[in-house]
């Protein structure tokens, strides 16, 4: 009974090891590919045409509001209005009736005082790697400023340089620990997930025909 209790622990450990050298390996390698393109400065990010949006839900399953939509509106139209940004896409899911992130993103961007005609909203963003590779097979874009938080940002980066394509993030605001503790632990698994899907050569779930984003600014 003691030696099967010991090879028991044996195997937990081992397979507790093996998890715990692929998850900080897959944040390496993430960490690694987006080093020196992130930026939490508006005035130092370099101007790009086009920024990328990251979707999330406006509001809480509790119904609070949540902190990582609120805040990525906010960098978002900071950019726009410091004219870092010209054009920016909204990207997220929008697969259930009632549940719309890149529309209720557009309309909060527009209460921040983004003109309506300069947001693209692209409604199958169902993950990261489906906005990235959208934003450059759907609406052209191959030099992007992708907007989330740091960690986010990060994630689409190695996505998107693995798609050829020359992205920097702009940081939105973190949020405090207290209400991320989910979303922090999710994010190393997804990170994980990310490896794989590019080697895996993962496509989106949708495409679709071009969308062309004007390039003159009104």
């Amino acid at each position: 009974m003691k030696n099967r209790l010991k090879k028991m622990c044996t195997v937990i450990a081992v397979l507790g090891l093996l998890v715990l050298t692929v998850v900080c390996g897959a944040g390496l390698l993430i960490r690694l590919g987006a080093k020196g393109r992130t930026y939490s400065d508006a005035a130092a990010i370099p101007q790009r045409e086009v920024g990328l949006l990251l979707g999330c839900a406006q509001v809480l399953a509790d119904g609070r509001q949540n902190l990582f939509f609120a805040y990525r509106i906010e960098a978002a139209a900071q950019l726009f209005k410091a004219q870092k940004i010209k054009s920016i896409i909204v990207s997220g899911d929008n697969h259930a009736v009632g549940y719309d992130e890149p529309t209720d993103m557009k309309n909060a961007l527009i209460a921040a005082g983004v003109p309506a005609e300069r947001i693209y909203c692209d409604y199958a963003g169902f993950r990261t790697l489906d906005s990235v590779v959208r934003a450059q097979a759907i609406f052209g874009q191959t030099n992007i400023t992708v907007i989330s938080q740091r960690f986010h940002n990060q994630r689409a980066i190695y996505i998107a340089r693995h798609r050829g394509m020359d992205a920097i993030g702009f940081n939105a605001r973190e949020v405090n620990v207290r209400n991320s503790i989910r979303t922090t632990l999710r994010e190393q698994f997804a990170r994980v997930k990310t490896i794989l899907d590019i080697a895996l050569g993962v496509r989106p779930k949708f495409l679709g025909p071009p969308v062309e984003i004007s390039r003159e600014q009104t």
